[in-house]
């Protein structure tokens, strides 16, 4: 598994050397929303709600101040628009108050927050402050990961991230921590896609036990 693993991860990085967080923010604020509204939404469609949800609340200080019915207004399409609200300007209010404004660099502080569970706090760490303290386990990553054998089968569900986390800690290197989520989010996307997977034109397909040539 090491060896099969190793090879994989060489794989991916040269493949997806240049791939980044396909959300649009400005600071970290911005970055923390983005992340918020991005669960159980489409990064396209958050990219399309922030620019004017940005430009009515350019700041935090601003979200801790906003009417929240409002706010449901602006980010509506992103679904759960009602808890998403909620927590963001909870959050908004914390940040405020216990941190001066500024979005909190560590994971602990970060899972104070409104709404922030682990996989934003990964998100916010690796992007904003370029740490590494975990693996952001998303969809793409508990599915791929299944499949190429890095968790059992029966675990690649995003429902058991902290688990499968935990797994891939053991396998990935701390140095790809950061970088490895969004190799599996482009592999997902562009080639093992969930309903009609191109293991033809996989660069893995060698390795993955689950490739169909």
């Amino acid at each position: 598994m090491k060896k099969n693993a190793k090879e994989i991860l060489d794989l991916l990085r040269e493949e997806y050397k240049d791939a980044v967080i396909a959300l649009n923010f400005g600071d970290n604020w911005q970055l923390l929303v983005a992340v918020a509204l991005s669960a159980q939404c489409t990064d396209e469609r958050v990219n399309k709600v922030t620019p004017p949800l940005f430009a009515r609340f350019p700041t935090v200080k601003d979200f801790a101040e906003c009417d929240v019915e409002e706010l449901e207004k602006l980010i509506y399409s992103t679904g759960f628009y009602r808890a998403k609200a909620r927590n963001i300007r909870a959050a908004a209010v914390k940040i405020m108050e216990k941190f001066g404004g500024e979005v909190p660099s560590s994971m602990e502080d970060l899972l104070t927050l409104g709404g922030v569970a682990r996989k934003t706090a990964n998100v916010i760490l690796h992007t904003a402050f370029q740490k590494s303290e975990g693996i952001v386990v998303d969809t793409h990553v508990a599915r791929i990961c299944g499949k190429l054998g890095f968790v059992p089968k029966k675990m690649a569900d995003a429902k058991k991230a902290v688990e499968i986390e935990n797994r891939l800690k053991k396998i990935v290197p701390k140095s790809d921590w950061g970088a490895f989520s969004h190799w599996m989010i482009q592999h997902g996307r562009k080639v093992c896609i969930a309903r009609r997977p191109n293991c033809k034109k996989c660069i893995l397909n060698k390795l993955c036990p689950s490739a169909n040539l």
